[in-house]
């Protein structure tokens, strides 16, 4: 297609005569409610270049019934927000077409006072920052939109900060909610910012719901070893979430009708906050009392999977577990292949992780290696990516947050 006709598609030939033009089709006959349906069906990244096509296509990039029918297609293929060490770049892993993207950070991130802003939260088509001032900023990383959220009014003050989550209304991405837990265990508390009314909602307390069992059993899917949950003790986790980025790792599910936040406490456990209950809970440990292990939670497929790097019998292992309330008992999901993770004994592995579909992003750190891999849950298929060079040299990744690629996505 060439200049601004858009030109004769020679892709789009029939055999049945249009027009009587010798049987050959033109996009440009195609009425605009059809072009905007079939653009809005491409890959993301061709949305970049849509607009340099034609002018026509110029002006349907830019009409708000193209971004209507673009927030029609239920899903999109995953990109991956990369943090790195300094937090200053704006790089995405692409999981369509398997590759690296850079994308120019928006204004309002790039002024003075906000230029150290650090990405704690994402959902839908948004990533959420939060600046030094403690003031949360959200942005769409495609079209560059971003606004800063209203202060915290009261600001929950000297309350420890656990978790940010956030959620995104599943019809037209057209409003989201950012949750913030706060408080020490057990006296938790949380707050929801609601966009669709612009401000932050009264405080609501959390009571301890009923007490899981003190201790409970693996249940593996791939081998005959048992071990034994306890909640004595306090776990040593020198290496665990080194990334600034993922103080505040948590993740929100709803099932039936509820919502719930899952974050890690600062020994190592998982924390299951309802906040449609308005009470909370934490899980039997994943490993012993004292041992060392790198731990994050992730959301996959709308529930709460929890990955677990540790070390047995001078291997590595890295491992998905889910947590089933009927016998209270981690059930495994999937594990590293044993030829990859065991490159990763002895190296001090920090895992940041993040969940998208069917799939997890693994960033994987320490100061003798780094690599990420993405995890196919239902294919359980491993795949090391590759890394991501710029102006010749490797950047290091310490984490990423998981959003889809979506133009309509309203800040």
């Amino acid at each position: 297609m060439e200049h601004d006709d858009c030109g004769a598609s020679r892709l789009t030939r029939k055999r049945k005569s249009v027009d009587g033009h010798n049987g050959m089709f033109f996009i440009d006959h195609i009425n605009e409610d059809i072009l905007e349906g079939v653009l809005s069906w491409l890959p993301a990244a061709t949305f970049f270049r849509v607009s340099s096509v034609c002018k026509r296509w110029k002006s349907v990039a830019a009409s708000a019934s193209f971004k209507l029918a673009c927030s029609r297609i239920r899903s999109r293929d995953p990109w991956f927000f990369m943090v790195d060490h300094h937090i200053n770049k704006s790089i995405v892993f692409d999981s369509a077409e398997r590759s690296w993207k850079k994308l120019n950070y928006p204004p309002l991130l790039q002024q003075t006072s906000n230029c150290d802003s650090m990405p704690v939260a994402a959902s839908g088509g948004l990533v959420c920052f939060r600046n030094e001032s403690g003031n949360f900023i959200v942005c769409n990383p495609v079209t560059r939109s971003s606004r800063e959220l209203p202060s915290l009014e009261p600001a929950p003050e000297n309350q420890w900060l656990h978790a940010i989550a956030m959620n995104t209304c599943s019809k037209y991405h057209c409003s989201y909610s950012l949750v913030l837990v706060f408080g020490e265990l057990p006296k938790l508390s949380f707050k929801v910012y609601n966009s669709s009314a612009d401000c932050w909602e009264e405080d609501v307390a959390l009571t301890k719901a009923k007490k899981v069992d003190d201790s409970v059993e693996y249940d593996s899917n791939e081998d005959d070893a048992v071990y034994f949950l306890s909640k004595a003790g306090n776990v040593v986790a020198t290496n665990m979430q080194r990334s600034p980025s993922k103080q505040y790792s948590s993740v929100i599910t709803e099932k039936d009708g509820e919502e719930i936040v899952y974050f890690l406490s600062s020994s190592g456990t998982v924390v299951a906050c309802n906040l449609t209950r308005k009470c909370f809970s934490e899980y039997p440990r994943l490993l012993p009392a004292f041992s060392e292990y790198s731990i994050d939670v992730v959301e996959c497929r709308g529930e709460m999977l929890v990955v677990v790097l540790s070390e047995f019998f001078e291997s590595a292992s890295l491992r998905v577990w889910r947590f089933v309330e009927d016998n209270r008992s981690w059930h495994q999901v999937a594990a590293m292949p044993p030829a990859m993770s065991h490159g990763l004994y002895g190296k001090k592995v920090d895992i940041n992780c993040v969940g998208a579909g069917n799939q997890i992003f693994i960033c994987l750190n320490s100061p003798e290696i780094f690599s990420y891999v993405l995890c196919d849950l239902v294919a359980n298929e491993w795949v090391e990516l590759p890394k991501c060079y710029m102006n010749g040299k490797v950047v290091e990744f310490m984490s990423a947050f998981s959003f889809e690629p979506r133009i309509e996505a309203s800040v």
